[in-house]
């Protein structure tokens, strides 16, 4: 295991909280590697590395190969939102003389894993005259944090009678981000008239919208066209006292993201194209311009080919349909403190290399990939030609839910695909847990298939 690429995941993760910043440090990386913007050039020929954007929230790296597009590429494909919390446009409220941030869960979320946790706010908030202003509050020792406050338990008999998904109510998920100390309680005051009673209304607002103002010349309709993001603060630790394991935010899906990306950076030419592409709103179902769902990689590859001098609608259809894909996505590790969730024998655990999915979904197999048995063999052969250790594995019990990934949005191509990731125990939860093998064997198998 290579503890410098251990290293430099965990500074990726503390770094990139949000899909803007995990794209803005990619693209800084590939650059440093010889990457050039496909959008700054006319042509590309083999052996040329290039890379596209969109909205700054999703990217497509190319290392160009020796044969014909046509011919397809080996992919990676992984997604870098993560579950978390978003400020609405019209958020700042203040509720007796405390001022908060109104929010909305992003995601698939447990609301009361939320609440009491130090948050931080990442993001931006871009201005009628054309200027954006970059947010990131939370993260330096000498920062304010953020938090969600909850019920004491001593006054918490009703609540606690309530349903894990409806004690903590979405609504409630508001953001502490100041206060005020309350005007003194006087007789004569409350004789008087109401509009004299108004005037001490919303003052710690006023406060709060005064100091985003002066320290980041933010005005309260700027929150209209701001993006927002609330994340836990810090950074990944290692987890245990033999420091086998990581706690970090976001490593789902970011521990397979990151190690695609390195595995594209250190391979070598080949002749095959090799592909690693980063996708945006898989949490929300793929959706929207930045998603898989989207045209975003259909038309990376249109451009590509179209600077190649090959372009014609029937050579990119067959560009992707010749391609295979790992889809880089994560999986449930086995939870010995929840045994009866999991089928064990078509289980993953932590430590035990990368996970192959031959199908997400749900229950009987709803909006599932279902990878071909002849490509599964293909990839379990450069698997084991390299001596690199997987594991077959399905998320949880048939009837206890399930998942799903960008597979099946790639498969409608006519491409190969099966899901491949890293093994995470309390996915979605604030902070998560890999351990540092899997991240290390998935570098390996991404960066065995891609050199295939």
């Amino acid at each position: 295991m290579d503890e410098k690429l251990i290293g430099e995941y965990k500074s990726f993760l503390d770094n990139g909280k949000t899909e803007r910043e995990c794209v803005s440090q990619i693209v800084k990386e590939a650059e440093k590697n010889g990457f050039v913007d496909l959008n700054k050039i006319d042509s590309v020929k083999a052996g040329d590395k290039v890379y596209i954007t969109q909205m700054n929230k999703a990217i497509a790296l190319f290392t160009v190969g020796y044969d014909p597009l046509e011919k397809g590429m080996n992919i990676l494909g992984a997604h870098i939102d993560s579950p978390r919390l978003d400020v609405k446009q019209i958020p700042v409220l203040e509720r007796d003389f405390i001022c908060y941030f109104n929010t909305h869960y992003y995601g698939g979320i447990k609301k009361y894993q939320w609440v009491t946790l130090p948050l931080a706010i990442h993001g931006v908030v871009c201005k009628t005259d054309g200027t954006t202003v970059n947010i990131n509050i939370g993260e330096k020792a000498d920062d304010p944090v953020f938090c969600i406050s909850d019920i004491l338990p001593h006054l918490a008999q009703k609540q606690m009678k309530e349903s894990a998904s409806e004690f903590i109510s979405g609504e409630s998920l508001d953001l502490i981000v100041g206060s005020i100390v309350p005007p003194k309680k006087d007789k004569k005051e409350e004789e008087k008239k109401d509009d004299k009673k108004d005037e001490k209304k919303n003052s710690c607002k006023k406060a709060i919208l005064k100091l985003l103002k002066t320290q980041y010349g933010i005005e309260e309709n700027d929150f209209m066209s701001a993006e927002l993001e609330i994340v836990p603060a810090g950074v990944a630790r290692d987890l245990g006292l033999d420091r086998s394991l990581i706690l970090g935010y976001g490593q789902d899906d970011r521990s397979c993201a990151y190690t695609s990306f390195r595995a594209l950076l250190d391979s070598e030419v080949k002749t095959r194209t090799a592909c690693c592409l980063c996708v945006d709103k898989e949490e929300i179902g793929s959706v929207g311009a930045t998603g898989m769902e989207s045209h975003f990689f259909e038309n990376a590859v249109a451009e590509l080919v179209a600077r190649m001098g090959q372009y014609s609608d029937l050579t990119l259809r067959r560009s992707l349909a010749n391609s295979t894909m790992l889809s880089s996505d994560v999986n449930a590790a086995f939870d010995p403190q929840n045994p009866d969730l999991y089928d064990r024998d078509n289980a993953s655990f932590l430590g035990s290399g990368i996970v192959f999915n031959k199908f997400t979904g749900s229950r009987g197999k709803y909006s599932a990939n279902d990878a071909n048995p002849e490509y599964i063999a293909k990839v379990r052969a450069v698997m084991e030609k390299n001596n690199i250790p997987y594991q077959m594995s399905e998320l949880g019990k048939v009837d206890q839910g399930g998942g799903g990934t960008i597979a099946y949005l790639a498969a409608k191509y006519g491409m190969n695909v099966i899901d491949a990731g890293v093994p995470v125990l309390s996915m979605h939860a604030p902070w998560e847990i890999t351990a540092k093998e899997d991240i290390w064997q998935a570098y390996c198998a991404y960066k065995a298939f891609l050199q295939l």
